[in-house]
């Protein structure tokens, strides 16, 4: 980490790491905040480290420019999506070359003819809280920009179902408060500026459906001629808005609410899923007759995924079952979350593999992402008929380990995973993906030296919160980014812009994932993940149905890295090579 003050200057000597270490890269300042507990913090500024480039260093010549055969320059390729603290690709003669190889070899092919799936516009999201204080400093929306976050979820996991929105005030604060900062419209005015998507789950524990009825008629149906409900706190709008708010999730988590056993969510109503289906089936009517646009979010467990295909006297059939069987016509959108570890459970290299081959752990077991979308389309199938196909897919709650966070989550393992799932949910067809979350607290969860990192605590927060643990472990200054911001970072490089293409790829190792997006302009990029904590990997890619000349940039992230750095690779032809540093992410924009 560079700190305070400090502004470093980096070179590299002899032996070229990761190739010159220096583009024009620059630290950004992130935050976070308390999951369970909102807390309120002041902002501490940063000073950014700037690392610039010096020329050709010791070890990693720059290959000769061919004046016969000039290459054209790197242009911008992402749909729009990054404002990087470190700049966007800028002028190829501005970057460092990107040409040192070694390491074991690896092929990788991409597929320019064999679409997968297309974005669609609110892909990438993160979890906001109505408890995070630092949710409205004015250096939020810039941040979330940068990071490519196309939504914000609100107003923050099982806090949810014990949410009351005109006065921002929560039934019983021990089961997640509020900051009187982060208010509903505090919270959009960050979503705006931001240039974000607002997705809103109501209140069913504890809610009506009248109470979420009127959120929808505030949040979208203001005017001059508004007599709706006005909020009770300071700076709400007598007037309503037109904030066009689309996607409303009924209720969190209500599966959690003691019906298969454990209780973590607040449901006042009577634990099944039977009530819960029809709870939305009345929440749905109430709340489209206010705006017939809206789409309407059903809570289901993820296939494979205790407590999915559980029963119990209160569920004598499993939860999806019972709730689709109801419910299934009122709604546009199915819910999934997905915490693939349980805590003493955590495994890097189990992680790593988890989106695609599963995982099973003595504390936890989960499926293969595209088996759990796969069995979910086809529950969808059976009990929605021809309204299947219009039902949508989304993960608005995912991170490595579903409770009491360790050094794993701070650490640059969990910024591969994050980039790696979230790709392949989109791969398989999901619309939406929301990391959790913005910003978290920090916890004394697995810190066992078998797990990478430099932290010694746990938080599920991209930015730091500037919080102490219960055991003493001091955070870094409040909005300071963890590795998983830099992951969503690198996403925008691999580019998530709406209609783009995810195209298929192969990769003969697997420690070496690889994603690649076809953009609307027709231009490629590759996503590469080194899962190897200790190999670097030499990669040998092929792109088939395409070819491409100039200067591609390439945009590094890994564990020695502070952030994100910049650089330029010469490509002639449908095939070119590219080193991989261990337990790193490369992002290759062609051109």
């Amino acid at each position: 980490m560079i700190d305070g003050e400090t502004v470093s200057i980096l070179t590299t000597l002899f032996v070229c790491r990761r190739g010159p270490e220096l583009g024009a890269v620059s630290v950004v300042i992130a935050k976070e905040e308390n999951m369970s507990r909102g807390l309120s913090v002041s902002i501490v500024p940063r000073s950014a480290a700037v690392m610039l480039w010096v020329g050709i260093l010791g070890g990693c010549e720059q290959p000769p420019r061919e004046a016969a055969e000039p290459l054209d320059d790197v242009g911008s390729n992402q749909s729009g999506l990054h404002e990087s603290s470190a700049g966007g690709p800028g002028d190829a003669e501005s970057l460092a070359d990107d040409d040192c190889g070694g390491g074991t070899p690896t092929a990788v092919t991409v597929d320019a003819r064999a679409a997968l799936a297309k974005f669609s516009s609110i892909a990438v999201g993160l979890n906001a809280a109505a408890w995070d204080g630092s949710l409205v400093h004015p250096e939020i929306p810039k941040l979330v920009r940068s990071a490519g976050v196309q939504t914000l979820r609100y107003p923050g996991g099982s806090t949810s179902d014990n949410y009351h929105w005109l006065s921002n005030s929560a039934d019983d604060p021990n089961q997640g408060g509020t900051h009187p900062d982060s208010n509903f419209d505090a919270y959009m005015s960050v979503v705006k500026a931001a240039r974000a998507e607002s997705m809103i789950t109501v209140n069913y524990g504890s809610g009506t459906e009248q109470e979420a009825a009127d959120w929808v008629r505030y949040a979208n149906r203001g005017g001059p001629r508004y007599r709706g409900p006005v909020p009770t706190y300071p700076g709400a709008s007598r007037k309503g808005h037109d904030y066009g708010i689309r996607y409303w999730e009924i209720g969190n988590e209500l599966y959690g609410d003691g019906t298969y056993g454990a209780q973590w969510e607040v449901n006042r109503k009577p634990h099944d899923p039977t009530t819960y289906a029809q709870g939305v089936v009345s929440y749905s009517a109430a709340m489209k007759a206010v705006d017939p646009s809206i789409r309407i979010g059903v809570v289901l467990t993820a296939p494979g995924n205790w407590p999915d295909d559980q029963i119990s006297g209160a569920s004598p059939q499993p939860w999806n079952d019972t709730v689709l069987a109801i419910a299934c016509d009122a709604v546009d959108f199915a819910v999934l979350h997905w915490y693939p570890q349980g805590p003493t459970g955590e495994s890097d290299a189990a992680l790593l593999a988890a989106p695609e081959k599963g995982e099973s752990t003595g504390v936890s077991y989960t499926p293969a992402i595209s088996d759990m979308v796969g069995t979910l389309k086809a529950k969808l199938t059976q009990y929605c008929g021809p309204h299947a196909s219009a039902v949508s897919i989304m993960v608005t709650e995912t991170n490595s380990v579903s409770y009491n966070p360790g050094k794993q989550t701070t650490s640059v393992v969990n910024a591969l995973f994050l980039a790696d799932q979230l790709t392949t949910w989109f791969e398989n067809g999901v619309t939406n993906v929301d990391w959790w979350a913005l910003h978290n607290s920090p916890f004394d969860g697995n810190a066992d030296p078998s797990l990478y990192g430099e932290y010694s605590f746990g938080d599920y927060g991209v930015l730091s919160a500037g919080f102490t643990s219960a055991g003493g472990a001091v955070e870094p200054p409040v909005d300071t980014p963890f590795p998983g911001y830099y992951a969503l970072e690198m996403l925008s490089y691999l580019g998530h812009g709406a209609e783009d293409t995810l195209i298929k790829t192969t990769s003969s190792s697997d420690l070496v994932g690889v994603h690649a997006v076809k953009q609307r302009n027709g231009r490629i990029n590759v996503l590469l993940i080194n899962k190897d904590p200790s190999a670097s990997h030499e990669v040998a890619l092929s792109l088939s149905g395409a070819s491409s000349r100039g200067w591609a940039s390439v945009h590094r992230y890994g564990a020695t890295d502070a952030s994100i750095t910049a650089r330029r690779k010469a490509v002639r032809g449908p095939s070119f090579r590219v080193t991989l540093q261990p337990y790193s992410l490369v992002a290759v924009q062609l051109p």
